[in-house]
């Protein structure tokens, strides 16, 4: 069964986000996205209305839909309760992973490798995104699984709102790591290790310089599927 209109304009959104294509501010004009996939405005309404659920779009009164903006105070918070919940996700994966999540989450650090040293910017934040989910799966827990995705779609959006360069921001090493400490059971270094990796990203933000945004259009076209 195909998607419905809905669900593709969710799903869109959210590759964008996640790609960094889409940036904090950006207003999500009911008319261009029904231009956009090719519906009406009422699917629009109830897409954007799934977004605002999972707290990455704001509905404005009289004034339409917007990617959240976190503020500096906000971005803070993000990341202590991202700190708080992936040492929680550690401490549950590290007697959790079997040899097999250990070579995909390898398999996910080359690929990540890869698309940084090539300077394919949205693969290496999908990816790296992708490496905490990975992590929160193993864990075994739906709860702080659904979660921890959306902190990390906020996540993104304050990095690319506050961040002081390009990319994921990782050092190279800080997922090999992680892994290495999750392949020994060593859950305490697993918790460490966590907390460090995500105290580094929060340490390159810059709050003084926010970025701007450019045109939903652009933005929205690189999404598989779509057209002008």
């Amino acid at each position: 069964m195909s998607d419905s209109p809905e669900d593709t304009i969710v799903a869109a959104v959210l590759d964008a986000i996640a790609e960094q294509r889409l940036p904090a501010g950006a207003k999500l004009g009911e008319q261009t996205l029904s231009d956009l996939f090719d519906c009406n405005r009422a699917n629009v309404r109830r897409a954007l209305a799934s977004l605002a659920a999972q707290h990455v779009v704001e509905l404005r009164p009289n004034r339409g839909a917007f990617v959240i903006t976190p503020s500096p105070k906000e971005a803070q918070d993000i990341f202590q309760a991202r700190r708080a919940l992936e040492r929680t996700i550690a401490r549950h994966a590290a007697g959790n992973a079997s040899s097999e999540d250990v070579a995909c989450l390898r398999r996910n650090i080359v690929e990540e490798t890869r698309a940084r040293r090539s300077g394919d910017k949205p693969a290496e934040l999908r990816l790296s995104r992708q490496f905490h989910m990975y992590l929160a799966g193993i864990a075994g827990n739906k709860v702080l699984e659904r979660f921890l995705s959306e902190l990390t779609m906020r996540t993104t959006l304050i990095l690319g709102l506050y961040a002081r360069s390009g990319g994921s921001h990782c050092a190279e090493d800080e997922h090999d790591r992680i892994v290495d400490a999750l392949e020994a059971g060593d859950a305490e270094q697993l918790v460490e290790l966590t907390d460090e990796h995500l105290r580094h990203l929060e340490a390159g933000l810059n709050f003084r310089s926010p970025k701007s945004s450019s045109n939903l259009r652009d933005q929205l076209l690189g999404t598989a599927g779509i057209r002008p």
